[in-house]
C-alpha cells in the first residue's frame, strides 16, 4: 500500500511511554527524530501500537511498505536464553513480542526493514542470535559505547563518536559510499551472534558488531548507532544516505507490486 500521493508508508512500532504525563494512563509513543527522518527521506511514517491481537497487528503490518525498528530499552533476555544481567533495564514484553513478530514477517516476505540501536538487536534475536547483555562487564576493554551519566554532550554531536569499519562488498558500504563511518553510540548492549543468512558488515575498533544485513533480502539492515540523530551533525551525509536508501527500497517494493 502507498498513500494517495504515491509515497511509501513506513511502519514504526511504538514504545511504552513512562513520562506519566497523564496521571499514569498508559501511553504509546515514539521519538519524533524517527518520523522526521522518514519524512525528510520522502516517506510517510505510521506508528504501530502495541498490545494488539496478532490478526490486528498483521493487518497494520500489511498496510506498510516498510518497517523501521527504533531504539529503546533492553530485550527480555529470556527470549534469547540470556543470563539476565543486573544492568538490564526498561524491558517491554509487549514491544518485544510485536517487534519480533513483525521482523520475522519482514524476513520471510522481503519487506524492507531498517533496525536502529535496539532494532539491530531485535533483528538478531528474531533470527535466533544472541546479545552481549552489558558491554562494560563482558567486554571491559571495549571503547566507550555509552556516555557516562552527567557527561557533557559535544556541540553538534549526539553521543560518543567512534568509527565503524564496514565490509567493502556490503550493501551498507555501498549506500554510505565509504568503508568507514563516524557514528554516535548510546548503548550498553550489542549483538553477540547472528546466524546466516545475516552477515556482520560493520564493527567498531574493539571488534564489537555495529551493523548487520541479510544477504538475500531486498533491504534488511541493522545498525547499532542512531542515524536519525546525526542528520544535522558533521556525519549527517551517511545518515541521510541510509534513510534515503531505505525509503527508496520501500518505494521500489510498492512500484514493483511486492506490496499489496
Amino acid at each position: 500500500m502507498a498513500t494517495t500521493t504515491g509515497l511509501p508508508v513506513i511502519g514504526i512500532p511504538c514504545r511504552n511511554d513512562r513520562s506519566m504525563k497523564y496521571n499514569g494512563t498508559a501511553i504509546y509513543a515514539q521519538s519524533v527524530a524517527y518520523t522526521k527522518a522518514i519524512v525528510q527521506a520522502g516517506g510517510v511514517p505510521f506508528l504501530i501500537p502495541l498490545d494488539l491481537p496478532e490478526p490486528s497487528l498483521r493487518h497494520l503490518y500489511d498496510i506498510t511498505n516498510g518497517i523501521l525498528l527504533a531504539g529503546g530499552g533492553d530485550i527480555d533476555p529470556a527470549i534469547f536464553h540470556g543470563a539476565g544481567h543486573a544492568t538490564i533495564r526498561d524491558v517491554e514484553p509487549n514491544r518485544d513480542q510485536a517487534e519480533i513478530a513483525i521482523t520475522r514477517w519482514s524476513v520471510a516476505e522481503g519487506r524492507p526493514l531498517l533496525g536502529i540501536c535496539r532494532g539491530i538487536q531485535v533483528i538478531a534475536v528474531a533470527a535466533g542470535g544472541t546479545l552481549i547483555e552489558d558491554i562494560p562487564s563482558e567486554a571491559p576493554d571495549a571503547v566507550p559505547h555509552k556516555r557516562p551519566k552527567g557527561a557533557e554532550r559535544e556541540a553538534g554531536e549526539t553521543g560518543i563518536v567512534h568509527p565503524v569499519r564496514l565490509t567493502m562488498s556490503s550493501r551498507l558500504a555501498n549506500i554510505v559510499g565509504a568503508e568507514s563511518v563516524s557514528v554516535n553510540t548510546i548503548h550498553h548492549q550489542a549483538v553477540r551472534t547472528v546466524p546466516p543468512p545475516f552477515d556482520v558488515v560493520g564493527r567498531s575498533p574493539d571488534g564489537l558488531i555495529e551493523a548487520i544485513e541479510h544477504r538475500d533480502h531486498p533491504f534488511l539492515i541493522g545498525v547499532q548507532w542512531h542515524p536519525e540523530l546525526m542528520l544535522e551533525d558533521r556525519a549527517g551525509e551517511s545518515a541521510a544516505r541510509i534513510f534515503g536508501a531505505f525509503v527508496a527500497a520501500c518505494g521500489d517494493a510498492t512500484v514493483s507490486g511486492a506490496r499489496r
